[in-house]
């Protein structure tokens, strides 16, 4: 009779996490593979594709690397590749409209050297 009461936990245990605790954790898994693919891979790959559009709606011909590098080189700021790139992917993500207003102000400053 004991036999039988130590068997029922154990039995219950077992089918608690076949079916229950797997699948939790396998749809947790894939959840969480699917946000940081959303996060770091498609959300990247749309901001850039909007604001590549933008500049090509406005026929700016400049690359957003070539925009950034221009824009701080005229602020009289060196910086590093690297620091470009990832200004440029904060602006792409973050605030794209300031990619229009360095092009403004790069394209400001040439007209004023053009005119002296």
């Amino acid at each position: 009779m004991i036999d039988i009461y130590n068997e029922i936990p154990s039995k219950l245990i077992k089918n608690m996490v076949v079916f229950i605790i797997i699948p939790l954790t396998v749809v947790a898994i894939a959840g969480i593979v699917a946000y940081l693919l959303y996060r770091f891979v498609i959300n990247d790959y749309v901001c850039n594709k909007s604001v590549n559009d933008t500049l090509r709606e406005f026929k700016i011909k400049k690359t957003q690397y070539q925009i950034i590098k221009e824009y701080n080189e005229i602020k009289g700021e060196k910086m590093s590749e690297k620091e470009i790139i990832h200004l440029q992917k904060h602006y792409r993500q973050h605030e794209p409209e300031q990619f229009l207003a360095m092009y403004d102000t790069i394209r400001d400053k040439s007209d004023t050297s053009n005119l002296k």
